[in-house]
């Protein structure tokens, strides 16, 4: 586990990318599980068999906690999420002392194991420790968690990252159907429990005011620039 110390309050951008650029999922079963880890080992009083516990029903109904479980103690607020084939962006408020490391120990060790256990591997799922920036400001805050939401997803898009960014009206509806990033509760369709809604509306009051933060950060691509070379150090 990571010995940083962010200290309660602090926001932080988390990068973990797949040992030898392999992939970290490889079905959508393993997506799907990725987003249970999020949401259910945010807690220091989850269940040790808490999978069993989880029933399909409760991922269909927004991801719900079992009510005869402990009350809740998260480790972090889960802001922007968006997982990738070899790689996941997190964006990270520490609520506890230490619960940043806590929280991603618990999630990456989970990730490994059942990879392992699935695909008959035996070595090292990630490349190695997380990748991690602190957020220092509001402006940078918001500009994260866009890029986070959107360049993300739009380097799925049919022809890449430049025909999304030609046809943006087009690839922003295609990034807020994909599941597995934080994308629509941004753009207003949904209301995930995954992450904390309270400071998702603090960063923008409208799914309008998001709209155009995307936008602008399609059109400057200096500010992509300055944010690859901070991914570039997990290679």
């Amino acid at each position: 586990m990571r010995k940083e110390q962010f200290g309660v309050g602090t926001f932080v951008h988390i990068v973990n990318r797949g040992a030898h650029q392999v992939p970290i999922v490889r079905d959508d079963n393993d997506r799907w599980r990725f987003l249970k880890l999020l949401r259910y080992l945010n807690d220091a009083n989850v269940p040790k068999n808490w999978e069993r516990e989880i029933s399909p029903d409760c991922i269909r109904n927004n991801f719900f906690r079992p009510l005869d479980w402990e009350p809740s103690e998260p480790y972090v607020s889960l802001i922007s999420y968006c997982l990738m084939d070899n790689h996941f962006h997190l964006l990270l408020r520490e609520l506890v002392e230490g619960g940043i490391s806590k929280f991603m120990q618990r999630v990456s060790k989970s990730m490994a194991s059942h990879f392992n256990a699935k695909y008959g591997g035996s070595g090292a799922l990630f490349q190695g420790p997380y990748r991690a920036r602190i957020v220092e400001d509001d402006v940078y805050l918001q500009y994260v968690a866009t890029y986070i939401n959107i360049k993300n997803p739009f380097e799925r898009y049919p022809g890449g990252l430049n025909k999304a960014v030609e046809k943006f009206a087009k690839a922003y509806t295609w990034a807020t159907q994909y599941p597995f990033s934080s994308t629509a509760d941004f753009a207003g369709i949904r209301s995930s429990s995954l992450i904390d809604q309270v400071l998702r509306l603090e960063l923008f009051a409208s799914p309008k005011e998001f709209l155009n933060s995307a936008q602008e950060l399609m059109e400057d691509r200096i500010l992509l620039t300055d944010e690859h070379h901070f991914l570039s150090l997990e290679s």
